[in-house]
């Protein structure tokens, strides 16, 4: 009986001690977020529904978020360093994808402080789901961002401000995040860069039970070869900004 109850006991400090690896990542949260507006879907980007085929993770590459557009993001701090998390986004089985599905309020307060350190932006905490939440079926705004949180906390950082000092390609580029990242192949994400070449985010894609599954190849991306720079925040090695 003891045995049996010392067992139990020991599953459930295992269960949460996986739980709290799996948390969303920590930060100082402001004591008085801006409060974000509703959006919706608009004439250039109208609504759309279609079936889930797939989804894609989209992450952040911070340093060149904030370099470029810092409006609504936490920058100028130690959490400028590395990904953030941009959403959860449901594809669809062909080119075009799901959006705008149904009407969204205005996010709680508590849902907003509650995801926050993940995607520091209450804006884009609000674009995401009213453009992509509302389309996964009987999810609630507190469920989606649980999910996409939950797959957040289980991305690796790999070192890419290392690789900022050298030439890089896509391929390398991927390479480290899959070597950082056991069970996620190289083709298992895209790219996505600026027009001058700079990495702005990493979509990693997923399949319906949301694990990584090979890219289609439709969904396009950085091609294998192409140049790829990294900015890795302040200023580069010579004192200045390039680009």
């Amino acid at each position: 009986m003891q045995h049996a109850l010392r067992l139990g006991m020991m599953a459930c400090v295992m269960a949460l001690t996986s739980v709290r690896a799996l948390a969303a990542p920590s930060c100082d949260i402001p004591a008085n977020l801006p409060a974000p507006h509703v959006e919706s879907a608009t004439d250039r980007e109208k609504q759309r529904l279609l079936p889930i085929g797939g989804y894609t993770l989209s992450l952040i590459w911070l340093p060149q978020q904030c370099r470029s557009d810092s409006e609504g993001f936490a920058c100028g701090n130690k959490r400028s360093a590395g990904f953030v998390l941009h959403g959860l986004w449901p594809d669809g089985k062909d080119k075009d994808w799901p959006q705008w599905c149904k009407p969204a309020a205005v996010l709680p307060a508590a849902t907003i402080a509650a995801h926050y350190c993940a995607t520091p932006s209450p804006q884009l905490i609000q674009h995401e789901w009213s453009k992509h939440g509302t389309c996964m079926s009987d999810y609630t705004p507190d469920r989606y961002f649980a999910l996409s949180n939950k797959l957040f906390a289980g991305f690796v950082q790999p070192k890419l401000r290392g690789l900022s000092y050298h030439p890089q390609t896509a391929a390398s580029v991927q390479k480290a995040i899959a070597d950082a990242n056991p069970g996620i192949g190289a083709d298992m994400m895209r790219l996505y860069l600026d027009k001058k070449g700079w990495l702005k985010e990493v979509w990693l894609c997923l399949d319906t039970r949301f694990k990584t599954q090979v890219c289609p190849v439709h969904q396009g991306g950085a091609k294998p070869d192409d140049k790829v720079l990294i900015w890795r925040g302040g200023d580069d090695a010579r004192g200045k900004r390039r680009g």
